[in-house]
């Protein structure tokens, strides 16, 4: 399809390892999609199974784009891009399922507003369609220490979706569950940072996105659904090894040198009480994760001032996007579980 100014073309890119069943159930959702002029790009990271096989054989409309090593979630994005012919990409995972309006109210939101460099749908859970989703709800935000949370969303508290939230509004991220963005705001700043390999790229890519002036949006009338942990499960000592080291990737690079001085302490002795933590509940997988968290950290410092030295630190976000509380002091001292109980 051409492109057009009311349906501009719209780039998905649906990184991809492992799982037909629910790569098959995304893309069938995403052929009942209003949206005119889609091009939908699989990037299948050296899949151990049929998926390449399965991909050619039932969507063979589909742009499959092959590597031969599993890039990670932000590497087998930015190898996609590449491939993308769109103005606008929208990156998405492979475990989601949308309604048919979706993509048309994300691109509405863009066209309204040439700052807005990215917005996301509201994502409910897959197999609980009352609740929000636990990756990215309804908009996400972070504190001062670089703990994520979103509207809906705070730690394992998941709030039922009771159109609390349904107001659009400027956030502090976008989930990479599903967002759509600019190519040309996506190819300035390099696309995702592949350091991160999966978890929390989306909150750099955003990150550095304001600190070109731009914003992040949510749009709640835009709905999916995400099934979630399905590539890499919760339980994974993995999964906890990336969020703690991404965690402080972003904290270490993305202020400056001052207020990174100034947070890593108190960060510090929080992660010693999450460490006590795993090891009191014979978690040694997960303590163990923490712990390598904390050795990268130490033995790429080199790379993070290398990575700080590439970004424009004179641009500063707006204190209003980051909360500026420890959200782990309100949720399991201050007993709060819900957004919408913060005092920003």
């Amino acid at each position: 399809m051409t492109q057009s100014s009311t349906h501009p073309m719209v780039s998905v890119v649906i990184p991809h390892y492992g799982g037909t069943e629910i790569l098959g159930d995304c893309l069938t959702s995403l052929n009942k999609c209003i949206y005119p002029n889609l091009e939908i790009i699989v990037v299948d990271n050296d899949s151990p199974d049929d998926s390449v096989q399965f991909i050619k054989s039932t969507f063979p409309d589909i742009k499959l784009i092959r590597s031969e090593y599993n890039r990670g979630f932000a590497g087998g994005c930015n190898f996609g891009v590449q491939h993308a012919k769109g103005e606008y990409l929208l990156i998405l995972n492979n475990d989601t399922i949308h309604e048919p309006d979706w993509i048309d109210r994300l691109v509405k939101m863009m066209e309204s507003n040439p700052k807005i460099s990215a917005v996301q749908p509201k994502i409910k859970n897959y197999d609980n369609r009352d609740y929000f989703d636990y990756a990215g709800a309804c908009g996400g935000f972070m504190d001062k220490y670089c703990f994520p949370f979103a509207r809906g969303r705070i730690f394992n508290t998941v709030e039922k979706d009771e159109g609390q939230y349904d107001e659009a509004i400027q956030i502090f991220w976008a989930s990479g569950t599903a967002f759509l963005t600019r190519k040309d705001v996506f190819n300035k700043i390099g696309g995702f940072d592949e350091t991160f390999f999966a978890h929390m790229e989306e909150i750099d890519y955003h990150w550095k996105s304001q600190m070109l002036g731009n914003e992040i949006w949510v749009e709640p009338a835009s709905v999916i659904y995400h099934k979630g942990a399905v590539t890499l499960p919760v339980s994974s000592p993995q999964k906890t090894y990336l969020n703690y080291r991404n965690s402080l990737i972003l904290l270490l690079t993305n202020y400056s040198v001052g207020t990174s001085f100034q947070l890593i302490f108190p960060r510090f002795l929080m992660e010693c009480i999450s460490l006590t933590k795993e090891i009191l509940t014979f978690k040694w997988g997960h303590a163990f994760a923490i712990l390598r968290s904390w050795i990268w950290i130490l033995s790429h410092l080199s790379l993070l001032k290398k990575r700080r030295d590439i970004l424009n630190q004179d641009k500063l976000i707006s204190p209003e996007l980051i909360f500026q509380k420890s959200i782990v002091v309100k949720y399991f001292i201050g007993k709060i579980k819900k957004y919408s109980e913060l005092e920003w």
